[in-house]
């Protein structure tokens, strides 16, 4: 099997990668910077540049499926430039990948694209699942649909379609995990706001198994990366402290101080998602990491 990566550089696509070369999967993956081109039977580089619309179009060589991970980070202010990045960053790529292939002869039959939980209304008593569909027109959820949009398209070239709604990512090579435990390093930890929100997280190993899971089964539609016991902010604050022995002795930040700092992006840590990863487990999915003290355990232990 060969499996063409977009993002395969990033948190989640070197994650992918490893466990892609761990059960002898071959990887095709694309750039935008020619110099983290490699090329070794397992692990071919290509060049391409959303921007322009230009792509080598033997990345599609030989290749079943396409794990689609690309777009610029949301965790970086979102100015009114950065905002139109961010959504043209996912709309782009996904559009020159399309029309690329419609050029083509070739052999995928799958496209599995990442997600993001952010889709779903901030709201402390729903638990979400893939059915839901009455998204509200905050900034993430507005990116996250015409993302999922513009994947569809895939289906016009004979592709099969599926989704990953990835949620808080919890890793030790980076990401969100990393940031929040800098000021608890140093006694400087805090739930934010009322501390109620929910958090729905995936340990990084069980994302990146999610992806290949639906790769190799050949799962169509949506499904949400996520862990099965959601968590409050305030109980992910207090285990983080707890694995790290840190004590937490300061009161909660306040909404209107982060969004001084953050400006709207302060809804990353505000909104409350409750994500249910019923649907994947249904498929046959059995998670590693269940529980948050003992994920947390696994990569800060």
């Amino acid at each position: 099997m060969r499996i063409l990566i977009t993002g395969a550089t990033g948190l989640i696509g070197q994650e992918i990668v490893k466990l892609c070369h761990n059960k002898n999967i071959a990887v095709n993956y694309l750039t935008t910077s020619k110099s983290k081109i490699e090329n070794t039977e397992n692990y071919k580089g290509f060049y391409w540049n959303p921007k322009a619309q230009d792509i080598d179009t033997h990345c599609f060589d030989g290749v079943d499926a396409i794990i689609h991970l690309a777009g610029a980070t949301v965790s970086k202010r979102w100015t009114t430039a950065y905002k139109k990045e961010i959504i043209s960053s996912r709309i782009e790529s996904t559009q020159l990948l399309i029309n690329a292939l419609k050029g083509e002869t070739h052999s995928i039959k799958q496209v599995v694209s990442a997600s993001a939980v952010g889709i779903y209304p901030d709201s402390l008593i729903n638990y979400y699942d893939e059915s839901f569909k009455d998204f509200d027109d905050s900034f993430l959820s507005h990116v996250v649909q015409q993302w999922e949009h513009a994947v569809d398209g895939f289906s016009k070239v004979n592709i099969n379609v599926s989704k990953v709604r990835i949620g808080l990512v919890l890793s030790n090579k980076g990401g969100a995990l990393q940031e929040i435990i800098k000021p608890m390093k140093f006694g400087l930890g805090a739930a934010f706001g009322s501390g109620k929100q929910w958090q729905s997280w995936i340990h990084i190993n069980d994302l990146a198994r999610i992806f290949l899971y639906v790769t190799e089964q050949k799962l169509e539609g949506v499904y949400n990366g996520v862990a099965p016991n959601p968590v409050s902010n305030s109980e992910l604050t207090k285990t983080m402290a707890k694995v790290l022995d840190k004590p937490l002795f300061l009161p909660n930040v306040p909404k209107f101080f982060m969004k001084l700092i953050l400006g709207e992006m302060h809804t990353l840590l505000f909104d409350s998602q409750r994500v249910s990863s019923k649907k994947i487990e249904a498929k046959g999915f059995q998670f590693t990491a269940y529980h948050l003290q003992p994920a947390l355990e696994d990569l800060l232990g």
